[in-house]
């Protein structure tokens, strides 16, 4: 923490709903108090993601925590997301408390008063951590602030806020309509307690000319008795990793005529599509994700991402014809690339013996590769150094993360994928398949640059593009947000 600098109080981002731009935003002023001396921290007290990320201990967290932690220039820790939440299916989930996993909720279960109580305690216990560390640390809710039906048990939104004593600024999505309802209600909803804690406003994702909506501005500061901090533009281009799958509605599902055509499948369950940003943001790619097979016709490679549930998806390939288009494509050259799940995916079998993913019982893989997965208990979660050696005999380094449950065999005399730089080995090569448990992968630009080599010379480094979309991200938020504003909230004084 910088000694020099001031203390202010916690700044939480509150939304009017899910997918009104919370994380976005909390990267964005991570980055600023950054570029002001400050040594700001990201803090979800709990998430509901399957875009994770390994910590440098080994620990796992939500992806939108680790891309603030990066923006903050901070390394990521699980202090930051102490509840993560993983959907298996409409009423389950698995939960991962202080990086591990700590076993299958229903819903029920999830919301039982004793258990609440006891993720309260490690929500506040991990908050104190990080506020001892970093000042000050930037909180972001989860959803909506005013789901009343939930706030008695509610770790995540106002009884958070209330707890760091926060300032809270609601953030409401105008591009979705109802910008007045759903901020004028957020606010008059809450007990006085609560209410008292909303200081502003931050109206995000305006299309068009700003100009139009100050009389709006002034009706929104009368009705909801604080401030607009800000209109922030709707921002396509800026590219900051995103954590929510509703992400993937807006991208492209088919090929492109004269581009290099990247087809990821897209699995019911599929989980850290940010595996696929470098290559979106590759000049002369179109990145898409089919979900019929049909769609697979016409891709230069198919890659087979990973998924919170293996065999689920699995059986999903077969029944939408999808196992017989990637076979088929395959075997006529088409390089398959599967990642984590979709790596299990590609193999002979895989084996549930204890139903850690529903019923126990042996589901058959695609057999694109000479390997056989068993699902079990212990999950591994790392950082991860790796080298290869192409066919052409050069070699090739890079970096990735692994977080799964299972391993995998390969049969007897079959070639590994890489080298780790523990001594192991991961993945499997057999022709035109590969595969990995390496997520980020395809982050590095020599391995892209392998795999498509039509991209020979247009590969960029990925970590420098990133770190320069979060300096204009904090560029843009100046001309829209009133930092003195946000500051004199933020002060004790």
């Amino acid at each position: 923490m910088n000694a020099d600098m001031k203390r202010l109080r916690p700044l939480m981002l509150g939304g009017t709903g899910s997918d009104v731009g919370k994380s976005l935003l909390a990267a964005g002023l991570c980055r600023i108090f950054r570029q002001d001396g400050y040594s700001p921290a990201p803090f979800k007290a709990q998430n509901m993601a399957l875009n994770s990320f390994a910590t440098p201990e080994g620990f796992e967290i939500g992806r939108a925590q680790a891309v603030q932690a990066e923006a903050a220039g901070v390394p990521c820790h699980t202090d930051m997301n102490p509840v993560l939440l993983k959907p298996q299916s409409d009423s389950t989930c698995q939960i991962v408390v202080d990086g591990v996993p700590a076993g299958t909720y229903t819903s029920a279960r999830l919301y039982d008063s004793e258990v609440r109580a006891g993720l309260r305690r490690g929500v506040c216990g991990a908050f104190d951590r990080l506020s001892s560390r970093y000042n000050p640390i930037v909180m972001e809710g989860a959803g909506s602030v005013a789901e009343l039906n939930l706030q008695d048990t509610d770790i995540v939104n106002m009884p958070m806020a209330a707890y760091a004593g926060a300032a809270v600024v609601l953030v409401a999505d105008i591009d979705r309509g109802g910008v007045f309802a759903s901020a004028y209600g957020s606010i008059m909803l809450q007990p006085e307690r609560f209410r008292s804690l909303i200081k502003g406003i931050i109206v995000n994702k305006f299309r068009g000319d700003m100009r139009l909506f100050d009389r709006g501005r002034r009706m929104l500061e009368e009705y909801c008795g604080v401030p607009v901090v800000g209109v922030v533009p709707y921002m396509p281009d800026i590219h900051v990793e995103e954590e929510d799958s509703v992400a993937l509605d807006g991208k492209p599902v088919a090929p492109v005529s004269g581009a290099v055509n990247v087809a990821v499948v897209r699995l019911p369950h599929i989980s850290n599509f940010t595996d696929f940003n470098a290559l979106e943001h590759t000049p002369g790619v179109n990145v898409y994700y089919a979900s019929e097979a049909k769609a697979l016709a016409g891709a230069d490679i198919i890659v087979i991402p990973g998924t919170k549930t293996t065999v689920s998806d699995l059986k999903w390939l077969k029944n939408s014809g999808m196992d017989t288009a990637l076979t088929g494509l395959a075997a006529g050259g088409v390089p398959v690339v599967g990642i984590c799940g979709g790596y299990q995916m590609m193999g002979r079998v895989v084996d549930d013996p204890d139903g850690m993913e529903g019923a126990a019982g042996s589901v058959d893989g695609l057999g694109l590769l000479p390997v056989t997965t068993v699902i079990s208990a212990d999950k591994k979660t790392r950082r991860i150094e790796f080298e290869m050696m192409t066919a052409a005999g050069s070699r090739i380094a890079g970096r990735g993360y692994e977080i799964h449950m299972g391993r995998t065999r390969l049969d007897s005399g079959q070639t590994a994928l890489c080298r780790l730089s523990d001594g192991t080995y991961d993945g499997c090569r057999a022709g035109n398949c590969y595969g990995t448990y390496l997520h980020g992968f395809l982050d590095n630009s020599e391995v892209i640059a392998w795999l498509l080599p039509q991209l020979s010379g247009r590969v960029a480094d990925y970590g420098a593009y990133r770190q320069r979309q979060y300096d204009l991200l904090a560029e843009r938020l100046r001309e829209h947000l009133n930092m003195d504003m946000i500051y004199q909230m933020m002060s004790y004084d």
